[in-house]
């Protein structure tokens, strides 16, 4: 069964210097039938405008996975890390028994696209934690590749959490599939182009909760960009 949640009915604010996309209720956006999707309980799609940010806030027991389409971030935290993330990396926070953090554009003039993920914990209290990795653009060229997961699996992040964190890039009329394990679910979220899935058309910005399915058929109808996540 695929459910979609277009692009248009997503959470929206726009505060002038950040405007962001909810996929989930967040902040003062609250809707009771887009709460979470098993673990995964935030997919903000954010734009900051230049030399503004999120200063210093605190968090803890979540996941928290940070993908950069366009520009560069800012991140300092509480546990001594300053450091840039940039298109291609991944930043993995485990917030555990607490932390701050901040994170600005880093340029002063263009503005840095991103994508801000939220995954629940598989275990309250631990120590935090941070990673940060660049992955190879021909990884996943052509398919999916694997970022993050429990085990760090295939050279991954590793996080606290039974969820693993994929993305694609699929030239226009390429296809790709996915096998589902047996029990799990699937989020599938278009971050640019057009993908048909399992005969289902989504759209830049269009998400999908995909459960029951044995595998994920996907073929391209433009150049898409598209992140992935298989939980339990």
């Amino acid at each position: 069964m695929i459910t979609l949640r277009p692009s248009a009915e997503r959470g929206h604010a726009n505060l002038g210097w950040l405007d962001s996309r909810f996929s989930f209720s967040f902040a003062d956006y609250y809707d009771p039938k887009h709460v979470q999707f098993r673990g995964l309980r935030v997919i903000n799609e954010d734009y900051v405008m230049g030399g503004k940010g999120f200063g210093m806030h605190a968090h803890r027991d979540m996941e928290i996975l940070t993908w950069v389409r366009e520009g560069k971030l800012e991140h300092a935290d509480t546990m001594g890390n300053k450091r840039t993330i940039e298109p291609g990396e991944l930043q993995a926070m485990s917030a555990g028994s607490g932390l701050h953090h901040s994170e600005y554009n880093h340029s002063a003039t263009d503005k840095v696209h991103l994508f801000q993920i939220w995954i629940m914990p598989e275990k309250r209290g631990v120590q935090p934690g941070y990673d940060q990795k660049t992955f190879d653009a021909a990884g996943r060229a052509g398919g999916f590749q694997l970022l993050a997961s429990q085990e760090g699996e295939a050279g991954s992040l590793q996080i606290n959490a039974d969820a693993k964190f994929l993305v694609a890039d699929l030239a226009n009329g390429a296809a790709a599939e996915y096998a589902v394990e047996k029990g799990r679910g699937v989020w599938l979220q278009v971050a640019s182009g057009s993908v048909e899935l399992n005969g289902v058309k989504l759209e830049t910005g269009d998400g999908a909760a995909v459960e029951d399915e044995a595998s994920l058929r996907l073929t391209a109808q433009s150049d898409a960009h598209l992140l992935l996540f298989d939980l339990a």
